[in-house]
Formats: structure tokens, C-alpha cells, sequence
């Protein structure tokens, strides 16, 4: 029997272009402060700490969770475990921390991450090194273009177009309005997505994310610690992660078996969250999904179960993923309107945590009991997902 584990604290920095005053360390201290006062803890309830860290080139330090090891506390013969899965690095980071508690090595962790990807020069030129230097790297890929063929795969395969790119984006930068932590927080309109700068058809400025600074944390706890620090907790219930080939190559083809339209290995990975909680997509109320291009959230709605891939667009267009939808989709403005690398999935993890606890403020979705949050990571091939429920999964041991 597993034990139950619960979210105790977060604690969010604003997110940003650059962080000129604060040193990474200092960054990542400021939302380890603010979890842990959320929490009502301090670093020494702390049993172990979780870091969510990128590549080191985005840093510019080697081994950078050395570096950070005082800030988060790690030190006096606390462990430490450092978690990189890409883009899904925070919620990989997440699910690490939950398997040290249900399995009853430690009672109360620690995961956090800082991350300064707008002052890492240029970050597309360090991503591109991410693909084999003798077959694909040539092409020449980077995590843009690799998702603007995806986006011509998606339009290939379900009829949809650049408009409709515009309406995900036209939602998302009016749901960021309400987040104050959120980098872009601008009102467009679906012409102005339209007019704006092409960055690599069909994506174009106003289609994709910032590259953002910024630091965030979360204190997980065992269900008897839990029930002295928060009356309104948000329990983990499900966790999946699932890989894609590594290969582009072969997956743009139309024999490829995972054509790049679609990521059956992400619908895996929130299947698998699905069955652990014992739940199904009608049982959430609202989810957090990375898509740091407006394309992307047309099909990983489709992969949580929320809308058939030839519907998506049309509900989109309808109001059905808005903040008053009948299924809120990234109220917070999600990745499209802040992206420091390694903290994004765990951001979603906070977000979907805080609406479950109704502590979400502006873009609080009512009624939450259960949220789904997922991260996307490498070229769209590491995929964790998790459910936040306002209850413990059934048969959880909550000692």
C-alpha cells in the first residue's frame, strides 16, 4: 500500500525576461521561501529536495545544482536527487518527489527550480544541439521548427488552419491578464496573431511562448503531516510518464506508426494518471497542459480526452476551454505566456494544486476537484502527467 501524498506549500516568482538583481541562487530562494511559508514550514521540516534543472548551458554553470545546493537546503547530509527530462523536467521533478514519500523513505520534500532561459544568449541555438549530430541536426532543427512540423502534420491530417492557431492564442494571452505571475500579459486579437512576425509557418510571434526567468517550489507531505498544515490540501492521485522515439524522422512520415499530428505516448501517460485515480477526463474540471506554441494545444487537448481532434478547433472557437468554459484549459496562460524550461511543468503542477485548493486567485475555476496537469519534454518525447484531487486515492495510506 502506497502512502497518500499531499502538496502542503508553492510559491511562484514573477516570471520575466531577465533577473539582473538576483544571483540563481537567490532566485531559487525566493519560491523556497514562499512555499514553505504557504506551508507553514521552514528547511528544516525538509527531509530531501528535488531539483528541476535544465541543461547546464541554459545556465551557464556546470553542475548548477551544486551551486544551488545552499539555497535550497540541501546541505548537512539532506539528500538530493537532480531531475532533467526537458521541457517536462518539473513535473518529472514532481513525480520523483512523490515516490519518496508514498514509499515511505521520507515524510516532507522539497522540489523547486530556477531557470534563466532569456538571459542564456540564445536559447534556440543551445536546443538545437539536442538533436543526432550526423542525421538530423543538418536539417537544421530546433524546438520551433520541430513543432512547426507538427502543427503541418496536424492541419494535414484534421483540417485545421492558422485561425484557428490564432483563437488558442487569443484565449491563452486573455487568461494570463488574471495571473500576475505570468511574463506576457498582453490582450491580441485574432487578426493581430494573424498579422504578427511568421517565426517557422504555421507558427508566427504571437503563436509562441517567451523564453522567461523565473523560480518556482513546491513542498509535498505525507497524509498524517499534512492534516496540522492545510484543512484544503491538494492530494496526488495518479501519475503517468511515457517516451516517444527520439528519431523525427520517424515520426513525420505517413508510415511512420506515431505520426508527428498526434503523441500517443502523451495520451499514454495521462491514461495511466487516469487508471491510478480511479478517474476518466469527465471527472476533471480543469487541466493545466503544456503548449509552449498555440498549435500544440490543439492536439493535447484531443490526448487528455477532453475533445475529438476534428472537433477541438470548433469548441475552441466556441468558448469551451475558457476560463467560464465547460472545460478550462491553462487558465493561468500557461507556457504560450511563461517558459523558464525547467520550472514549466512544475508550474503546471502548481497551477492545477492551487485550483484544487482554491487558492488560484483571478483565474480560480469553480468548483475544482480534481485537475489534471501535463508536461511535454526533449523533441516532444518525455511526457509526464498528474492528477490533483481534493480528496486521497482510494486505499492510499494516509499514516
Amino acid at each position: 500500500m502506497a502512502r497518500a501524498v499531499a502538496v502542503a506549500g508553492t510559491g511562484q516568482t514573477k516570471y520575466k525576461s531577465r533577473y539582473p538583481e538576483l544571483t540563481q541562487p537567490d532566485l531559487l530562494r525566493t519560491a523556497i521561501r514562499r512555499a514553505l511559508e504557504d506551508a507553514r514550514l521552514t528547511l528544516d521540516d525538509i527531509d530531501a529536495v528535488v531539483y528541476a534543472m535544465a541543461p547546464d548551458a541554459l545556465t551557464g554553470v556546470m553542475h548548477a545544482e551544486r551551486w544551488l545546493a545552499d539555497a535550497s537546503g540541501a546541505i548537512d547530509g539532506k539528500p538530493v536527487i537532480r531531475i532533467n527530462t526537458g521541457g517536462a523536467t518539473g513535473l518529472s521533478a514532481v513525480q520523483a518527489g512523490y515516490d519518496h514519500i508514498a514509499s515511505g523513505a521520507f515524510d516532507t520534500v522539497l522540489i523547486c527550480a530556477a531557470e534563466r532561459t532569456g538571459e542564456s544568449g540564445d536559447a534556440q541555438s543551445i536546443l538545437n544541439r539536442i538533436w543526432d549530430p550526423m542525421f538530423e541536426r543538418a536539417l537544421p532543427l530546433n524546438t520551433i521548427t520541430m513543432l512547426a512540423m507538427q502543427a503541418v502534420c496536424f492541419f494535414q491530417k484534421y483540417g485545421t488552419t492558422e485561425e484557428d492557431m490564432a483563437h488558442v492564442s487569443v484565449k491563452r494571452h486573455k487568461a494570463a491578464l488574471k495571473n500576475p505571475y505570468a511574463h506576457i500579459q498582453q490582450d491580441v486579437t485574432v487578426e493581430e496573431v494573424l498579422r504578427s512576425r511568421m517565426i517557422a509557418y504555421p507558427i508566427k510571434l504571437l503563436d509562441s511562448c517567451p523564453s522567461s526567468s523565473g523560480a518556482a517550489a513546491m513542498v509535498l507531505t505525507n497524509g498524517e503531516t499534512i492534516k496540522r498544515l492545510n484543512e484544503r490540501p491538494a492530494w496526488i492521485t495518479g501519475l503517468g510518464c511515457a517516451a516517444e522515439t527520439y528519431w523525427m524522422g520517424d515520426r513525420t512520415g505517413p508510415k511512420a506508426e506515431a505520426y508527428h499530428a498526434d503523441s500517443p505516448a502523451l495520451a499514454q501517460s495521462i491514461q495511466t494518471s487516469y487508471a491510478m485515480a480511479g478517474l476518466a477526463a469527465k471527472d476533471m474540471q480543469v487541466a493545466e497542459l503544456y503548449a509552449p506554441f498555440s498549435n500544440i494545444e490543439l492536439h493535447v487537448i484531443p490526448e487528455a480526452g477532453f475533445a475529438s481532434p476534428y472537433e477541438v478547433a470548433r469548441r475552441m472557437r466556441e468558448g469551451a476551454f475558457d476560463l467560464d468554459g465547460e472545460m478550462p484549459i491553462n487558465p493561468s496562460g500557461g507556457v504560450l505566456c511563461s517558459n523558464p524550461i525547467a520550472a514549466t511543468a512544475l508550474i503546471r503542477g502548481i497551477e492545477a494544486a492551487n485550483q484544487v485548493m482554491g487558492r488560484a486567485g483571478d483565474h480560480q475555476v469553480k468548483g475544482v476537484r480534481n485537475a489534471l496537469a501535463t508536461g511535454i519534454g526533449g523533441d516532444h518525447q518525455f511526457f509526464a502527467s498528474m492528477i490533483f484531487s481534493d480528496r486521497p486515492r482510494a486505499g492510499d495510506d494516509l499514516s
